[in-house]
């Protein structure tokens, strides 16, 4: 029998699949954008990146930066009714209107 993988991207096949355009090398102005603390960010992951990836079960989610960690960004994020701090990567995120 074949144990089954338990990673950190076991079970994202369909999240983390990219548009046909959109695959290849990401844009560097992506990896280059700053956020300032407070600023609302949406975590959109993009999966040519595996460097400072968060969970993908956070895609989609929306978050407030708290903080800097090296090159990524501290976000917080409210799951049910816990705060999660999440250190994600610029690459990783978008900026909400």
């Amino acid at each position: 029998m074949v144990i089954r993988s338990k990673g950190t991207r076991s079970k994202s096949r369909y999240i983390m699949r990219k548009k046909p355009r959109a695959h290849g090398i990401s844009s560097i102005t992506r990896a280059l954008q700053t956020f300032q603390i407070g600023d609302s960010v949406s975590i959109t992951i993009d999966s040519a990146v595996h460097k400072g990836m968060p969970h993908h079960r956070f895609q989609g989610f929306t978050g407030k930066v708290e903080g800097m960690q090296g090159n990524a960004y501290l976000v917080g994020v409210v799951v049910g009714n816990k705060h999660k701090i999440l250190v994600v990567r610029p690459e990783h995120l978008g900026r909400v209107a």
